[in-house]
C-alpha cells in the first residue's frame, strides 16, 4: 500500500507565544521529531506543510529527506493547509495519505505504522485515532475522501468530516495523543522524557 504522510506544521503557534515547530526537543525539535517519527515507518513518502515562520523552519528541518509544501492561506485554519497538501498530492499516486500534526510527539513510528497496517487491512475505511471524547488525527483517509476533503472550511480540520464519516471509520485509542499547545505542556512533555 502506498501512503504518503501529511504533516500539517504551518500553525503560527498563538498560545505558546513562540514557534512552536523549533521548540528543542533532544537533538532536534518538536516538529523535527514529528519527522523523524513519520521518516521511521512504513509510509512511501513523508511531505510536510509550512506557512507561518516557514523560512525558519524550513532552514531547521533542511537535513531530513521530505518535500516541503507552503501554505500562504495558514491563517485561515487548518482545513487551508489539508487543502493545499491535498492538491499537491492528488495526483502523486497514493493509495491513502496519513495526515499528522507537528505538536503530537509522542506519535512515534510504531504507532504510524499501526495506523497503516490497519489500513491495509481495511483499505476503504478511514482510521482515526480515537480520543476521550472525541477522533481525530492522526489520521490516515484513502483517495476515495480526497475529493471531499477538499470541501473542508475552518480551523477544526478534519474533526468535523471524521464525525460525519464515523460509520467509515476505524478508530485506535492510544495514549500517545498529546498535544503540546502551551509553555506548560512543553515543560511537562520534557520532564517526562
Amino acid at each position: 500500500m502506498n501512503v504518503a504522510i501529511l504533516i500539517l506544521s504551518a500553525g503560527s503557534s498563538n498560545r505558546m507565544g513562540t514557534s512552536k515547530q523549533l521548540l528543542p526537543i533532544g537533538n532536534t525539535t518538536l516538529l523535527g521529531l514529528s519527522i523523524e517519527n513519520a521518516l521511521q515507518s512504513n509510509a512511501k513518502k513523508v511531505f510536510c506543510v509550512l506557512g507561518s515562520n516557514a523560512e525558519n523552519i524550513k532552514n531547521s528541518i533542511s537535513q531530513y529527506d521530505i518535500e516541503i509544501i507552503t501554505n500562504v492561506n495558514y491563517k485561515k485554519g487548518l482545513s487551508s493547509s489539508i487543502i493545499k497538501g491535498l492538491h499537491y498530492l492528488k495526483d502523486k499516486n497514493f493509495d491513502s495519505i496519513l495526515f499528522m500534526l507537528s505538536d503530537q510527539p509522542k506519535v512515534d513510528s510504531k504507532y504510524i505504522n499501526l495506523l497503516i497496517l490497519s489500513s491495509e487491512n481495511n483499505p476503504t475505511q478511514i482510521i482515526a485515532s480515537q480520543y476521550e471524547k472525541t477522533i481525530g488525527v492522526p489520521a490516515i483517509f484513502p483517495k476515495r475522501y480526497f475529493k471531499q476533503l477538499l470541501q473542508l472550511k475552518g480551523d477544526k480540520g478534519a474533526k468535523d468530516f471524521l464525525n460525519a464519516h464515523k460509520s467509515q471509520t476505524i478508530t485506535i485509542k492510544s495514549d500517545k495523543l498529546i498535544d503540546i499547545d502551551t509553555q506548560e505542556e512543553y515543560l511537562n512533555f520534557l520532564k517526562s522524557l
